[in-house]
């Protein structure tokens, strides 16, 4: 495609949309380097974990660095598990590592405040990929020198 004579670029936005295996976010398990994948997609959370550096709350998001997290989601609303909450009879948060960064408290708090904007499992804010969900292995041998080395590739199309 030409505009004024000049060829247009690569489609960055082609480039940005990755495929991570597990193996690949399993990686990036520490508070420095923090990602988790989610219903279909790998999100690095070390932003979050960085501005909010501290906060006992972030310590249920740091206990699954690396990890996939979907069953803390309704795939259909994409958002956190709700329950009944048997002693109070209200619609609660289902948090079962415990309550985590801006999920409101149990009953209400005047310490507690939800000005933070959008929840961090909202929108894409720290979406870089999307989980592969096929990945094959594909081994190398270097025949002269017998050297191995095993590929975990994504099978996406």
């Amino acid at each position: 495609m030409r505009r004024r004579g000049l060829v247009a670029g690569p489609d960055f936005e082609y480039f940005q949309r990755r495929y991570f295996t597990p193996a690949e976010v399993a990686q990036h398990n520490q508070p420095e380097d923090l990602w988790v994948s989610y219903l279909g997609y790998v999100y690095d959370l070390t932003p979050l974990v960085q501005e909010y550096k501290g906060d006992l709350l972030l310590k249920p998001i740091v206990e699954v660095a690396g990890q996939d997290i979907s069953h803390w989601f309704d795939p259909k609303t994409r958002d956190i598990r709700k329950h009944i909450d048997p002693l109070t009879g209200c619609l609660r948060y289902r948090t079962p590592r415990g309550r985590f960064l801006h999920i409101p408290p149990q009953l209400p708090r005047s310490d507690w405040a939800n000005d933070f904007g959008r929840p961090w499992w909202q929108g894409s804010h720290y979406e870089v990929g999307r989980l592969s969900a096929k990945t094959r292995n594909i081994r190398i041998i270097n025949t002269l020198t017998s050297q191995e080395h095993t590929l975990e590739l994504h099978m996406e199309i």
